[in-house]
Formats: structure tokens, C-alpha cells, sequence
């Protein structure tokens, strides 16, 4: 059975299907053709971390589709308090088509696919964000960018953990910068390398958001202060000082680059207004795709699991 827990265990050619399969889900909405790939499919979404764009995304998207979401917050599951991981997964996979789970750690949403008879689908863990890639790539095929050379900069985070991962596995360049202290998973790092080696790609780790920036053409940051890490703000906000994307550091990157930012963005710390609002900003556009790339995902994992 395949699910979408992280880029680890996708080849190129997979991800490229899916975006295709979203592309083209996108195009038939844009022309008033909502053909019902998922029709009386049910969607079961598990949400332990709360969420604006996932949740609309992904219960507009089984709508759009001819299916069904069914929503379920902390108050309504506990995953592994009180009833265990393995007997909910068992339970409600029964009743389901595909499962959405966004949760703080992965190994849970690793032992509720390991019992799962569905496919399980990553919203959001603390260690990546794979969808929020998807919907990110997505967004930069459409402004004209094939062979992205992606900056991130700021908290090493589970953003950049799957733009580091889905980078490696297409054969793009990225370069990552934190502050000393913030840097991106270690052991997902070892892994990407190898990837990037097969593939011709290259990860650039560097605590210098200038160096990571020079000459890239897809800008990407994220907050801060994650959810869960609230204690910690007072301490981040000293230690991210000379980490906002600015208009002079912007400025920096390829007279083409776009930036993106999943949301939500607090302007003045992690990006400025002039960046975020300005004209090769893309994120209302990215946050759009979201419902897309997701779309397209579900489609195709249904058509991998017949």
C-alpha cells in the first residue's frame, strides 16, 4: 500500500505524476469540468495541530471530488492516550477510503500507517510538511520555473526538512541558511546526500542568509516561532536577528526569483511587508494550490491502492 508520509520513499518520476494528475485536475475546475475521481470516497481527517489552510484545503478538495471529509480535532481522538495508536488506526481506516493525520510527532503518523488497511496521508508532523512541497512546486512551475535553486533561510525546521528531501530527490539545488544552534535535521540531511548525489543535485548548509540567497530563484522562509515552541520566542527572536527577508536581501537573489512563505507570516520579523506583499510574492497563489496539489494527490493514491 503507498502513502505520502515524506519524500523519503518517492522517486522523481512519482512526484512528477502527482503534480501532472494536479495540473490537470487543476485545469478541468478552471473550465467548469468537476469530474468526480473520488465520488463516495471518504476522507478521514485527524487534526491533533490545528489548521486553517489544511483543513479547508483538504475538505474542499474530497468535496470538489466527489467524496466526503469527515473532521476529527483533539477533542474527538487521542492518539495514543488512553486507546492505542494501532486499535484507532484499525478502527477507523475500516470506515474510510484515505486518512489525512496532522500531528507534533512522526512516529505516530508512522505507527498509524504501519496499521492503516488506507492510505495515510502527511498533513503536517513536527519533522516535515511534504504537502505544503507539493503545493509549493506547483506554484513554481506556474511562474515559469522548471529547474528551481531554492533559498531557505531561517528556522531549520520541518519545512526545510522536506524542501531538503524533495530537493535531493529531483536534483535541485538548495541552500539552507539558520542561525548556529537551528540547523535541519542531521540524520534526514545524511540521507538527502545520498539522494542528491544519484540525482545530480546539491545541498548547500550555511548560517550566512546572504550566501544561501545569491542568485536563487525561488525564496522561501517560514515563521519563526513554530506551534509548540512558543516558550521559546523571546530566546528566537534574538537568536534569527539579521534572518528577515528584506528588500535588500531580496534584492540579492535572480531578477526572476519568486518568494513563498506557507503561512502564517508575521511581516517585520521572518519577511518584510515590501517582500511579502510586493510583486514577486507568490503566496496567496501557493496557498491556493494547496487544494490542488492535494487533489491531485489523493487521486493518485487512490489510483496506486485499487
Amino acid at each position: 500500500m503507498k502513502s505520502f508520509l515524506s519524500f523519503e520513499n518517492y522517486t522523481k518520476a512519482e512526484i512528477l505524476e502527482i503534480i501532472s494528475l494536479s495540473q490537470q485536475i487543476k485545469m478541468e475546475r478552471s473550465k467548469g469540468v468537476n469530474i468526480p475521481h473520488l465520488q463516495q470516497k471518504v476522507l478521514g481527517m485527524i487534526f491533533e495541530k490545528s489548521s486553517t489552510r489544511t483543513r479547508v484545503s483538504f475538505e474542499s478538495g474530497i468535496f470538489q471530488l466527489g467524496g466526503h471529509g469527515i473532521f476529527l480535532s483533539s477533542r474527538d481522538i487521542q492518539m495514543g492516550r488512553g486507546e492505542p495508536i494501532s486499535d484507532t488506526s484499525k478502527v477507523i481506516s475500516s470506515m474510510t477510503d484515505l486518512l489525512m493525520i496532522r500531528t507534533f510527532e512522526h512516529e505516530k503518523i508512522v505507527q498509524f500507517e504501519k496499521n492503516s488497511s488506507v492510505p495515510v496521508i502527511n498533513g503536517l508532523t513536527d519533522s516535515c510538511h511534504p504537502i505544503q512541497i507539493l503545493a509549493d512546486y506547483l506554484t513554481m512551475l506556474e511562474s515559469g520555473i522548471e529547474k528551481p535553486e531554492i533559498a531557505y533561510v531561517g528556522d531549520g525546521n520541518n519545512i526545510a526538512n522536506s524542501l531538503i528531501m524533495f530537493s535531493a530527490k529531483m536534483g535541485f539545488k538548495i541552500s539552507v541558511a539558520t542561525p548556529k544552534g537551528y540547523e535541519p535535521d542531521n540524520e534526514l540531511i545524511q540521507k538527502s546526500i545520498a539522494f542528491a548525489i544519484e540525482s545530480g543535485g546539491e545541498i548547500i548548509l550555511t548560517n550566512s542568509p546572504e550566501e544561501a540567497i545569491v542568485n536563487s530563484n525561488v525564496v522561501i522562509t517560514d515563521t519563526w516561532v513554530s506551534m509548540g515552541d512558543e516558550d521559546e520566542k523571546e530566546q528566537r527572536l534574538k537568536d534569527f536577528s539579521g534572518f528577515e527577508i528584506d528588500a535588500n536581501l531580496f534584492s540579492k537573489s535572480a531578477e526572476n526569483s519568486i518568494f513563498l512563505h506557507c503561512l502564517p507570516a508575521y511581516r517585520g520579523l521572518e519577511v518584510s511587508a515590501e517582500v511579502i506583499d510586493g510583486e514577486r510574492s507568490r503566496i496567496f497563489e501557493e496557498a491556493e494550490n494547496r487544494l490542488h496539489a492535494q487533489k491531485g494527490l489523493m487521486v493518485w493514491l487512490s489510483q496506486q491502492n485499487r
